[in-house]
Order: C-alpha cells, then sequence, then structure tokens
C-alpha cells in the first residue's frame, strides 16, 4: 500500500512522490521508463552498504543496467572536490544525456547528485531514493541541488526537479536515534509555519514518530510531502511563499557554519529545530508572538529530544553568528531576512530585520 503525492507547477515537468512500506524491492519497476541506458546510483559508504545489493538487485530485476558511486557519508562531501569526483566519475562511465542517475541516501546525497546530475552534460534525469527522514520529508521535494563552501551551506547549487522520489518508510528503521530525531525536526517545521492541527497531533499521540513508529512516520512523512508540495508547486524558486520552508535555517545555518558542519556537534535537523525554538522566541521578542506560543513550542522540540536552548549545542559570539547569517543566500542587499511567526502555523518573511536588535536578542540567548 503506498500513497501518491503529485508535485507539479508552471516551471517544471510534474513528477510523483510515492510513500509507503517495501516499496524498495519495486524500485526498478517504477524507473524503468526513466532509465533507457544507464543508470548510476550515486549514494554514501554507509548506505552502499545496508541497502546497495537490494537496489542493484531490485533494478537488475527490471531490466535496467546499473552500478554504484559511493561518496564519503558526512557534509563534508558536499563539496566542490566531491562534486568534481562524481562528475568525472559519470564522464568515466560514459553516461550521456539519455541516462539517469538514483540518488540513494539522506539529504547530502541528493543534493550532491542532484547538483551533479543538473550540471552533467548541462542536465540529465535523476530519481531520488531517500534513506532518512530528513531527506524524505524535506531534501528529496522541490528540486533544490547544492554544496556547501567555507563561508556558509547551500551557498553554490541549482535548481533541477527529480522525476520521481520513492520514500520507503521501512528504510529508516535502519536510522540511528539521533539522526531519526533530526528528519523529526523538519517535520515540526512543517507543522509550525502553516499546519498548527498538524504541530498538535505531532505534540501528541503523533509524537511516538520521533521514536519511529512506523503508522506514525507515514503519517508525518505524507503531511510533511503534501505541504512542502502545495508550496513548491507555487513557487518553484523561492521568490515568495517558498521562503517559509526556512524557519528556523537562517538561525541553524549559522549555528552550522559557526561549529564547522561538525555533524558530532550538531545535526542539520538539531540545527533547524533549535533554529525553529529561537524564532519563536525572536518573534516574541518583536511583539509579534505570544510567550506562552513559544514556550511550548520550545517544549514539543525539547520533549522530541532536539535542543530547545542555544546553551544546548555550545557558546557563541552573538556578533559571528550575525556575520554568518548576513551572509545567507536569503539575505537581500545588506539586510538581514528571517521567517518570523504570529502563532504555530501562521508563519511570514520579514526582509528588515535590523542587525543591532538581532544582535541583541541572541545575547539575552546566551551568546556572548
Amino acid at each position: 500500500m503506498s500513497t501518491v503525492i503529485p508535485v507539479s507547477g508552471d516551471g517544471f515537468q510534474p513528477y510523483g512522490v510515492v510513500i509507503g512500506r517495501g516499496l524498495l524491492p519495486d524500485l526498478g519497476r517504477r524507473i524503468a521508463s526513466l532509465a533507457k541506458h544507464r543508470t548510476v546510483i550515486v549514494t554514501d559508504e554507509t548506505v552502499a552498504a545496508l541497502h546497495g545489493p537490494a537496489v542493484l538487485a531490485a533494478l537488475e530485476a527490471a531490466g535496467v543496467r546499473a552500478r554504484l558511486l559511493a561518496v564519503p557519508p558526512g557534509e563534508a562531501s558536499k563539496s566542490f572536490t566531491e562534486l568534481e569526483r562524481v562528475i568525472d566519475r559519470l564522464l568515466a562511465f560514459g553516461l550521456d544525456r539519455r541516462d539517469l542517475i538514483v540518488a540513494l541516501g539522506g539529504g547530502v546525497v541528493g543534493d550532491l547528485a542532484g547538483l551533479a546530475a543538473a550540471l552533467f552534460m548541462r542536465g540529465i534525469d535523476f530519481v531520488q531514493v531517500p534513506t532518512t527522514l530528513l531527506a524524505q520529508v524535506d531534501s528529496s521535494v522541490g528540486g533544490k541541488t547544492a554544496i556547501d563552501t567555507p563561508r556558509g551551506k547551500n551557498l553554490v547549487g541549482a535548481f533541477h526537479q527529480p522525476r520521481l522520489v520513492v520514500a520507503d518508510i521501512d528504510l529508516l528503521g535502519t536510522l540511528p536515534p539521533r539522526q531519526l530525531r533530526s528528519g523529526w525536526a523538519e517535520v515540526l517545521k512543517h507543522g509550525l509555519i502553516c499546519d498548527a492541527a498538524f504541530f498538535d497531533w505531532l505534540a501528541d499521540e503523533g509524537a511516538v514518530g520521533a521514536d519511529g513508529d512506523p503508522a506514525a512516520l507515514t503519517r508525518a512523512v505524507v503531511r510533511s510531502v503534501e505541504i512542502k508540495s502545495a508550496i513548491v508547486g507555487e513557487d518553484e524558486k523561492e521568490a515568495g511563499r517558498r521562503a517559509l520552508l526556512n524557519l528556523g535555517h537562517t538561525f541553524g545555518h549559522a549555528l552550522e557554519a559557526e561549529l564547522g558542519f561538525d555533524e558530532t556537534k550538531i545535526t542539520h535537523g538539531e540545527a533547524v529545530a533549535l533554529g525553529c525554538a529561537m524564532a519563536f522566541r525572536f518573534s516574541v521578542a518583536a511583539g509579534l508572538c505570544d510567550g506562552g506560543v513559544a514556550d511550548r513550542v520550545a517544549q514539543v522540540i525539547a520533549a522530541a529530544g532536539l535542543p530547545a536552548r542555544l546553551a544546548d549545542v555550545g557558546v557563541f559570539s552573538a556578533d559571528a553568528l550575525v556575520d554568518r547569517m548576513a551572509g545567507d543566500k536569503k539575505a537581500e542587499g545588506g539586510r538581514l531576512t528571517l521567517i518570523l511567526v504570529r502563532a504555530v502555523g501562521d508563519a511570514f518573511v520579514d526582509k528588515a530585520v535590523d542587525r543591532v536588535v538581532l544582535a541583541d536578542f541572541l545575547k539575552t540567548e546566551g551568546a556572548s
């Protein structure tokens, strides 16, 4: 039993996001019509060991010729060096514009493989097979692909929509608890930006999804993808409403950069969770949101095993964090952009956040 959520918009070819359990064995049949010649599965070394043989077998059973290309696991693979290596291997394999890339992995693999697909021969088709919760509910849908630079996260990239996304809930069973909770942060974010009833469910009976309950995870993934699909279809390239999906990300990306993108110190999902809590508290400080709402959001985040306070992850300089945020790709004309809130489910974009006010707020959060 699976659910197919369509993703469509004016600027790209429609595709489907297939969500369900036990989908991997049928992957070859699903992509056979796209894999007209050669197929390369871009993955990381950890996922290759866990799922590579099963994926290769599924594709072979459907008559799809494929080979694996594995990169080191972790955020460090979202780099110019690794992007160049992937593209060089694709050229060595003899791929051309008729061929297909399958991104098998989490957000790092999806971003890297998607950007390689966007650049290779000026663009070839690719399919997302996300193996983490974060990738299933967020990064695999919507066509954002990118690598990091020492100056910030996701600063070099392209919009390149997949032809298909296959999200097998059973693959989440191999995730370490910390990685599952990191993905849960993006699920919570979807409720926070535009669906208060969904957030209430996540805070109550749906909370078991953060501990791996398959039924709760399935419902959480389906609703998250429905929300993201609607937003992407309306605004593919983040000219308007899609920016709401960045709730918590400007704070979070600054924290990640200050910690050197070291996932032992903070994962992307943890940074987003903390960023969401900070965005609600900043909104309270700005007189936009009730303090009790921000307290409840922080409590739900903490109950899911995610950081809700700056002191939970380290010691920071307010000025250094503001500098990072000023260099974020959402900043315009030197002005700081934040996604702020009036309530749970009511987020909006503020493109004129004052640097001094932000620095003062970060000091109240515990930054020096």
